[in-house]
């Protein structure tokens, strides 16, 4: 939950939040807990007490529910200043083109536990880069994509950008640009051979219509997960699989080589 007075933001539940206080604790501004999770996170006691972070253990878990709008919250709730998610720019684009560094991009992922589980494979799968647009159709980093991404928000480095296509457009010829398609011929297992080394752009659509037309006209090549053409649920094949499912097999695949 959004606290809009104080431009905060709750990050809740055990994984996210330990990962937050290992990894950023300079985050936190303020810090409730429950009493039975008092061993998992009292290893950040003395961080809090030197520098003057307020941290309180809570009468009874609705005091909890009150303060991040969440029942998901296991126990622990930091709140973290708004996050400000940088605009991409031709420096870092730069940075990835030199170091072979490849990124994902999101084109108006539009539910929140879609864009956590996201995070999270990308997280896993050692992916640092997330490219989302700045559109209203678009989810950003909620209290709920912080909490499903398990941590890997502190993994990872969410960007925005004004347009994706003119994103695509600008890095013709310097980045690889691979659009995710269920009408593609190509295999999602040929993404590192198309890359041939070069950082990628890798795009992932919308849960309910893909890749905007522009999108698809301005990727140098379409790829999708191969599925059973035995497949049938009352005589209709399922197409597509969830967006966050079909990113941990894509970014499984362009990993595969590493």
């Amino acid at each position: 939950m959004k606290n809009s007075k104080k431009n905060e933001l709750a990050v809740c539940g055990v994984e996210a939040v330990i990962a937050l206080l290992k990894e950023n604790p300079q985050k936190v501004k303020r810090f409730y807990y429950s009493e039975d999770r008092i061993k998992n996170i009292s290893f950040i006691f003395k961080y809090f007490a030197q520098n003057k972070v307020p941290y309180n253990k809570v009468k009874d878990i609705v005091e909890l529910e009150k303060i991040c709008g969440s029942v998901h919250h296991q126990g622990v709730v930091a709140m973290i200043e708004q996050p400000k998610i940088p605009v991409l720019n031709s420096d870092i684009t730069d940075e990835w083109i030199s170091n072979r560094q490849s990124a994902l991009i999101l084109d108006r992922v539009g539910n929140a536990n879609n864009l956590g589980a996201i995070v999270r494979s990308a997280a896993f799968f050692g992916f640092k880069n997330i490219v989302i647009p700045i559109d209203e159709s678009q989810s950003s980093v909620t209290t709920s994509s912080y909490r499903v991404a398990q941590g890997g928000m502190e993994y990872v480095n969410v960007y925005c950008v004004h347009s994706i296509v003119k994103l695509l457009s600008a890095m013709k010829g310097q980045m690889v640009r691979i659009g995710t398609d269920v009408n593609a011929k190509m295999s999602v297992k040929k993404i590192p051979e198309v890359s041939k080394g070069k950082a990628a752009l890798i795009v992932l659509g919308n849960e309910e219509h893909g890749i905007s037309d522009e999108v698809r006209k301005n990727c140098d090549n379409l790829v999708i997960i191969p599925y059973s053409k035995t497949n049938e649920i009352n005589t209709r094949r399922i197409e597509s699989l969830n967006v966050a499912q079909a990113a941990a097999i894509v970014l499984y695949a362009a990993c595969a080589e590493n």
